[in-house]
């Protein structure tokens, strides 16, 4: 059956992929286009689910869009696989250590992203030269400055300096000038919004096609780019937090405010968020979503290949599935809660978490599979410590990640084979429990303590009952789960705490956690302190070590630097 939606299938729509690319294919290198081309509503339509479209079709196992691959080096994931040599650039990053500016990793993810912002430029240009008796121009353009602000936003977090291509008529010649560093770390930043305020100005608060942006996804990347903006790191010679600006923090307060989500809210139970079946998808949590499906006329559907490499290789079921991106347990002992059903905060990774021991916030076992278990909450698959579940032989641990993950026995109807495993389960990119979370953040570093800590409530009473899969876990497996809200009040210190503790579990997993730290400035503090106490578990982070002022942000690409002329600079750090 296929999924009744518009992104990312073409063979719904009035054109092909074949002939979006005819399309571009007949660009002048200027970006100019023929009278007759400008003419054409149905042309600039194509163009713009060509645009679309590249986000799932230039992204692949190695160069995921969810940045999966590059969350290794946060405290949440290890690399997984067979061994450290098995995806060896990827381990160079989970210990910061031997990175080349020529690994083949750093300049794929650019020219994927830099592809995709071509695509989404040539479709802006189109559509500014389509007459305005085109309905639809002001809505599509605002959908594809949405997309184009989502591509800058995903290079700004991995390599901090990047030229901005917000002019879609650049000559080939005004391209190669283009400069790295022409902005600020702010004005950067401010570059992304400006596309964004055009969105959110434009775009409706519904849309019939499930996948196109509304104005609450544009309030909430708003929301997203603002708190970003508001750590300011804006020294040459520094990645370091230098200030917390408050006019951007009462931005993420303005673009938060629940009038702007009336068809969103809160799951009744956080797992229903990674379902693949139809009625979870698109669900009142998901904001904005790509979207992946089957079975709508091509060979596999458009499905989401990016997860290829992170099922476990289960004999008879996920034969060939290569393990990577595994819970780290410095994640599994944060879930730790004590007898109050709160965080621990300084001591959670004092000792392994025990299930049959300690007690245990419920998003854990929706987040992490774990020895004694059953993975993805189906009996017939047992996990334990063996290499099933570990190619590496417990080298990465035995735990497996869930929210990317999918039953076993919905093989051939939401999990596919072909050269690597794949589903149709939407990524989200911007959910409602991320709106609550950056407006308890603002609240927080405001100063404003209670109204953050009410938010983080909410998000710990739906913890509390999400349990419709786990609901036998503390009978059947003697599990212990309990989490509770915080009471009382606190100090704007405690609420910051309690806020980035709670990002933490919320969204375990879903590759935000890195791209938090150094946003806080917090990463070589936290990352150093996680190396040093995983030695025990890990013998390969001995070598590892976060160099503050370098390991912030990936390098330049060398294939970038060398063919910019003279124009980019390669960030500090002494590459």
């Amino acid at each position: 059956m296929k999924k009744l939606l518009y992104i990312i299938c073409a063979v719904s729509m009035a054109c092909t992929f074949t002939a979006c690319d005819k399309i571009l294919d007949e660009h002048t290198p200027q970006g100019t286009l023929s009278d007759e081309q400008a003419k054409t509503p149905e042309n600039a339509e194509a163009m713009v689910v060509s645009a679309y479209a590249i986000f799932t079709t230039a992204e692949d196992i190695n160069s995921s869009f969810s940045m999966w691959n590059f969350d290794v080096r946060s405290d949440d994931a290890y690399k997984g696989g067979s061994g450290t040599s098995d995806g060896d650039v990827f381990h160079q990053l989970e210990v910061e250590q031997g990175i080349l500016t020529t690994n083949w990793n750093l300049n794929d993810i650019w020219v994927r992203l830099y592809n995709s912002l071509s695509r989404v430029n040539s479709a802006i240009a189109l559509l500014n030269a389509t007459g305005d008796d085109y309905q639809m121009k002001n809505q599509r353009l605002a959908e594809m400055k949405f997309l184009r602000a989502y591509a800058h936003f995903l290079l700004k977090r991995l390599f901090k300096n990047i030229p901005f291509v917000v002019n879609e008529n650049l000559s080939y010649q005004e391209y190669n000038e283009l400069s790295n560093t022409e902005y600020t770390n702010d004005e950067g930043w401010q570059l992304i919004i400006n596309d964004l305020m055009e969105a959110y100005n434009t775009l409706p608060v519904t849309q019939a096609d499930k996948g196109r942006p509304t104005k609450a996804a544009a309030a909430a990347f708003l929301a997203k780019v603002y708190l970003y903006k508001a750590y300011r790191q804006d020294e040459a010679n520094s990645h370091q937090v230098t200030s917390i600006n408050q006019q951007d923090l009462e931005k993420v307060i303005e673009f938060t405010n629940p009038s702007l989500y009336g068809n969103y809210g809160l799951e009744t139970d956080i797992h229903n968020n990674f379902r693949p079946e139809e009625q979870y998808e698109n669900g009142i949590e998901s904001i904005w979503a790509i979207q992946y499906s089957r079975n709508d006329g091509s060979t596999y559907g458009n499905l989401n290949w990016s997860y290829g490499l992170i099922p476990p290789n289960i004999p008879g079921a996920t034969d060939g599935g290569t393990d990577f991106y595994k819970p780290s347990q410095n994640l599994v002992n944060a879930f730790h809660t004590g007898d109050d059903g709160l965080p621990l905060f300084d001591t959670f990774n004092q000792k392994d978490y025990d299930m049959t021991a300690d007690n245990a916030d419920p998003r854990l076992f929706l987040t992490v599979g774990m020895p004694g278990l059953p993975y993805m909450f189906n009996k017939n698959y047992m996990m334990d410590k063996s290499s099933i579940w570990s190619r590496s032989n417990g080298g990465y641990g035995y735990y497996v990640t869930l929210k990317q993950n999918v039953d076993p026995a919905l093989i051939g109807e939401y999990l596919i084979k072909g050269s690597y495993w794949a589903s149709s389960m939407n990524r989200i990119v911007f959910r409602y429990a991320d709106v609550l979370l950056m407006r308890a953040e603002a609240y927080a570093q405001l100063g404003q303590p209670d109204q953050a800590v009410n938010l983080v409530n909410q998000l710990r009473t739906r913890a509390a009952g999400s349990t419709q899969m786990i609901s036998n876990y503390q009978s059947a497996y003697g599990v212990k789960m309990y989490v509770a809200n915080y009471k009382g009040t606190y100090t704007k210190d405690a609420a910051v705490r309690m806020v980035k503790m709670e990002r933490r579990l919320e969204l375990a997993m879903e590759s935000e956690r890195f791209f938090d730290l150094v946003r806080w400035g917090d990463a070589a503090t936290v990352i150093n302190k996680y190396y040093a106490e995983e030695i025990d578990n890990n013998a390969f982070y001995g070598e590892a070590h976060f160099t503050a002022n370098k390991n912030e942000y990936l390098p330049i690409p060398f294939q970038q630097l060398s063919a910019s002329n003279g124009h980019y600079t390669q960030n500090i750090g002494n590459w």
